[in-house]
């Protein structure tokens, strides 16, 4: 039984920039911030993008709170 998924993603190539931009709801320049910092593992690069935007989310809410 041959079914098709859809394709399959090499998790060992590094992520294009707009891909992973578009994924995490990041702006261009912090997409190639974090890969550039982290590249070329998907899960680190993904483990990156959510810690950064979570410390985003963090800083908004101090400010908010002044």
């Amino acid at each position: 039984m041959n079914e098709d998924y859809g394709p399959a993603i090499d998790h060992d190539k590094p992520y294009e920039i707009a891909a992973f931009a578009k994924k995490h709801g990041l702006t261009i320049r912090a997409a190639e911030l974090i890969l550039f910092a982290y590249s070329p593992s998907r899960a680190a690069c993904d483990t990156a993008a959510r810690a950064f935007l979570t410390a985003v989310a963090a800083q908004a809410k101090r400010q908010s709170a002044r």
